[in-house]
Parts: structure tokens; sequence; C-alpha cells
């Protein structure tokens, strides 16, 4: 019986309260406080401390300042890999082999690396060391702020003294009019590693920085880098433009190669509301873009004092009729605060993008659960297959049983649920590709854990049928040319594992119920191969060159055992590895040497 289908939209929409939520407590109004001081100081950051909280304000006018020596490369995207590789090891860690690298700004990435290679920036880090860390910036102080804080998340150990690269650190970036930073696998990145809740991003409705790159590169004018850097008031020419520009883009889809992460809190006179969805981040900065007086750079103090006062009125005057469902009178309420109203220019589209930001975070974590509804489904097939593989652990062993169909009655059977494992985790790889599941799903234990398991029990079957059927006549090896991509993936996801990496290897008292390396039945065919190529060949230089790979793999071999990361079925006295050991020994006897 399949689960029962759950509505495509939430029960509530709670964007207006998580604005007023945030900007209710001290954490934004001290932040633009810190800022405001930063960006009037000499310095490129100022620290203030209170208790155990340490608040670093980053400068917004001293961050824009070289902008006037740079051209127009400025604004380009650069890898954040190459020389940055150590610096943000866990966002470049599991770039997809296809597709864009993760990319950021140019000048604020060379801003953060020149911050970075200053004694300024160490003793910054023995400031914070073990505190709750709130970065704050202001502009182009954001995009620095941001950047520190992604550094601190891939080397908490920066930051404090008693955490390992599992644990994260107790840090909060917060920031003012900032402009986009990267591109969209930057963002998938950041969701991947779930760091999307350390970031705030607060913008008005009428501030021009936010949305600035939405605009294809070659497109920003003089006069608008202009303003990136002195902050001055823009005539109503190039503000027309910009609109035109990011009008434009946005309805054609196409945004220019930036796009949001974090979560952005649309601040207007009425109010605040948070979205967290980077499409619908991006639709909102549209929509709430007023073309009015440009603001001051204090006009973000005045805007948060003035949001749970708007909230109160608001909530006397019931703005939002009680004939409404729950969902579409926080929708109302999230309109309202935005700026942009219930019945004004863009409220339509307004709405329609609230409504599709919540079915669109709610889509990948509820296909999510069905899956995890089936794969308690297949789970019997696996145990199937466990079954099979205990009853043949005695003589021949497991991958032989299965390559010679020793019990044809039982080889169907394990050989049926394996076809269906592989479909289901197949369809998973699929569902990832195709965007159906979260950002961090590869990063979840449970789903790491499963396909690891899965990979284990099951691969070696893959490898017997393929030599079984010969294959390797035909297509090669199995591990050049038979091997199937989701395994190639599985192991990614487990090489991603950051305990595993630091833990190493785990001292066994016993044999492991599955080998660890799925592969090393194929590893012990080409061994198979190697031994009748060494008995024959009469070439010095491949006789060389394969007793050197058969030396390899035996002491590969022998290394597996000892630490018992072998399945005992490894050893059975008719299995492939144990023919094969004797046969090597038995060569070598012949040959007069030994390893």
């Amino acid at each position: 019986m399949e689960a029962r289908a759950e509505p495509s939209t939430s029960m509530f929409e709670t964007s207006h309260i998580l604005g007023s939520l945030l900007a209710s407590s001290s954490v934004l109004p001290q932040s633009w406080h810190h800022c405001s001081k930063a960006n009037l100081g000499a310095e490129i950051y100022v620290t203030v401390l209170f208790g155990n909280t340490a608040y670093v304000a980053f400068s917004g006018t001293r961050a824009s300042i070289p902008l006037a020596l740079l051209g127009p490369e400025a604004f380009e995207m650069v890898e954040l890999g190459g020389n940055q590789n150590e610096l943000f090891r866990a966002l470049i860690g599991c770039e997809a082999e296809e597709g864009e690298k993760v990319k950021v700004q140019a000048f604020a990435l060379h801003l953060f690396l020149t911050l970075l290679n200053t004694p300024n920036f160490k003793k910054l880090l023995q400031e914070i060391k073990d505190k709750q860390v709130i970065l704050t910036g202001h502009a182009l102080g954001g995009s620095l702020a941001s950047l520190t804080a992604l550094y601190l998340l891939c080397n908490p150990t920066s930051l404090n003294s008693t955490s390992t690269s599992i644990s994260t650190p107790p840090l909060l970036c917060v920031t003012f009019g900032a402009p986009l930073l990267g591109n969209e696998s930057f963002c998938n990145a950041i969701l991947r590693e779930r760091w999307a809740g350390h970031f705030c991003h607060v913008t008005s409705q009428h501030d021009i920085i936010p949305r600035l790159f939405f605009c294809p590169l070659n497109s920003i004018s003089p006069i608008l880098k202009s303003h990136l850097q002195s902050h001055n008031k823009l005539s109503q020419e190039p503000k027309a433009n910009l609109r035109n520009f990011v009008s434009m883009h946005v309805s054609t889809g196409i945004t220019g190669p930036y796009r949001p992460f974090g979560n952005y809190v649309m601040c207007s006179n009425e109010g605040a509301c948070c979205v967290d969805n980077p499409s619908g981040v991006v639709q909102m900065l549209y929509l709430t873009y007023s073309d009015g007086t440009q603001t001051g750079e204090f006009s973000y103090g005045d805007i948060v004092e003035k949001i749970m006062k708007s909230l109160l009125i608001r909530k006397s005057r019931g703005v939002c009729g009680e004939d409404q469902e729950d969902f579409d009178g926080g929708v109302s309420l999230a309109l309202h605060a935005s700026g942009i109203g219930t019945k004004g220019i863009g409220a339509s589209e307004a709405r329609k993008c609230l409504n599709i930001s919540k079915q669109v975070g709610w889509s990948p974590n509820q296909n999510c659960a069905n899956l995890a509804i089936k794969l308690g489904k297949i789970t019997p097939c696996r145990a199937q297959i466990e079954w099979y593989k205990a009853l043949c652990d005695d003589d021949m062993g497991y991958y032989d049983s299965f390559k010679y169909q020793h019990s044809p009655r039982k080889y169907a059977k394990a050989n049926i649920n394996r076809i269906k494992l592989s479909q289901f985790w197949d369809k998973v790889i699929d569902m990832l590709q195709n965007n159906l599941l979260p950002y961090d799903f590869p990063k979840r234990a449970k789903w790491v854990n499963a396909a690891q398991f899965y990979m284990l029990l099951v691969e070696p079957l893959d490898i017997a049928d393929y030599y079984r059927n010969e294959k390797h006549k035909i297509k090669g090896h199995y591990l050049t040319h038979g091997r199937e991509r989701r395994y190639e993936v599985f192991d990614k996801w487990w090489r991603g594992k950051k305990d595993i990496l630091e833990n190493g290897f785990v001292t066994r008292s016993k044999f492991a119920g599955l080998t660890q390396d799925s592969c090393f039945w194929a590893r012990v065919e080409k061994a198979k191969e190697l031994v009748e190529s060494f008995k024959s060949e009469k070439d010095g230089e491949r006789l060389s060159r394969n007793m050197k790979d058969l030396i390899e793999f035996e002491c590969y071999a022998k290394d597996l055992i000892k630490r018992k990361e072998v399945s005992i079925d490894v050893l059975a006295p008719r299995s492939s590895y144990s023919l094969w050991a004797e046969e090597w020994n038995l060569v070598k006897f012949t040959r007069g040497f030994n390893t």
C-alpha cells in the first residue's frame, strides 16, 4: 500500500514571523551598529567582545576603495579551487565531475586573500578563539564577512581549539546590502554542507547593490561601479536601466552567473520577511525593488528599528482577512512586510513566488521521505542476499558460488534481488542528478551508510556476473570498463565522510562481515589472468611488469587479510582468491624466487 500523498503546500507561511523574530532580537541592531562604526573607521574590520560573544564588523567603505584601481575583471568570477584548495576544501571537495566549478566574485576573493595573509588576521583568530562569533559587514564588507565565515566553517579548528573537522563552529554571518557572491555551484555547495543557516543577508527595497550582479557582467556601467565605491545617490536614469536589466533577465530566466545563498531578510518600512529558497530570493529581490529615493548607509538601522513597531500596527489593523486560510494569510502578511502589499504592482507575482518557494523547498524533502519508505520496502531483497551469502561461506565462498551458479535455485533468487536493488539505487542517482532530492543528500549518514552497505554486499555479485558472462573478453576488465556509475558515486559519498578520513582504519578483532574493498574480486580476476600470462610470457619487460603487478596485489591482499578487512569467505578453500594464492605460490616455487 502506497503512502498517502501529502498536500502540495505548507499549512502555514511564516516568512513574516521569522523576519520579525530576527529583527526583534539584539542581533540585527548590534550588527548594524558595529557595521556603522567599521564604515567610519580606518581599519578593514573592528572587533567588539561581549562576554563569550565576539562581533567582527567589516568595513564596506574601506573594502570599496581599491575598486577604483581595478578594471572590469573585478566583477568577473574565479574558481574557488586552485591555490585556495586547502582554504575551502569542504566546498570544492565534492564538485561534480560534470558541470560548472565553484566560483566566487573575483574582487571579494582577492580582498579576503589579502586580509588572510596579514598578521592582523592571525591576531583576529586569536581574539575570537573559543567564542561565539557574529561576522557582519555592509556592502562589500558583507562579501568579506561571508568569505571569512566560509573559511571558518571549512576550518573549524581555527575557531575552536576543542572542535574537530566534524563539528560546526558557533558562527553567524549577518550582512547588510551585500552584493551576490558566487555562482549556482557555490550556492549548492553551501546547501550540501548544511551551512545556509549560518548566513543572514539583510536587504532594503531601495538598495541597488544586492541586485547589481543580476545583470550580465558586461552591462555593469561605470556609474554603477562608481556607486559601489562611493555609495553616492544615483540619478533616475541608471536606476531605471538597472531595473530594466533585472526585469528582462528575471523574466527570461537568465539572471547572470551569480546566485544567492543563505537566508534573505527583505526589509521595508512596513516590516521584514525571510526567504531561504535561492530561486525565490532572486524573484523577491526583483519584485521588492523600489526606485524611490536611494537610502543612505544608516537606513538599515532605521529600518530595523521600525520593523517591530510596524508589525504591531499591522496586527492591530488586521491586514489579513479572517476569511483567509492560514497559509494565504501568512503570504499576505509577508507581502506587506516586504513593502509590496497585497494589491500593488507585482503583488500577484510575489504571492506566486512565495507559494512556489515553499513547494520547491518542500518537494525535495518530501521526495527524500518517500524514498526512505521505498528503501524500507526494498530491504527484504537485501536481507535475502545476506542470507544467500551466509549459506555460501563454508567451502566455495559467496563470490564463486554466485559466479558458477552453485545451487541454481538459490542463485536465481539472489540474482533477481540483485537486479531489484540495482534498479532502486539507479533511481536514487537519477533523482539526485535531476535535483529532486535535497542538496545535502550525499552527506546524510543514513543514505551514505545504506549505499555503502549495498555496494559492499552486491558489487561482488555484479563482478561475478561480469566474468561469468566473459564480458571482460569483449569490453576489458571490470575495474576499467565494467563498473557501474552508481558505485563510483557511492565511493565518492563514502570518501566524503570526514570521520572516515580522520579515524583511518578500524582495528578489528574478527573478520569483517563484508569485504571492505567492494572491487576485491575484480582485482582477483585480473591477478588470475596475470598469473597465466606470467607462466607463458617470454618477453623480459612484460614479464617484469606482470611480476610487479602480481607482487603488489599479493601484498595488498595480505594486508587486507591481516587487518581482517575481508569477509571470511575470501579464505574459503575453493574460493578464487585461495586458488589464485596456491597457483601463485607454485609459480614462485617453480621459478625459484619468493616475495
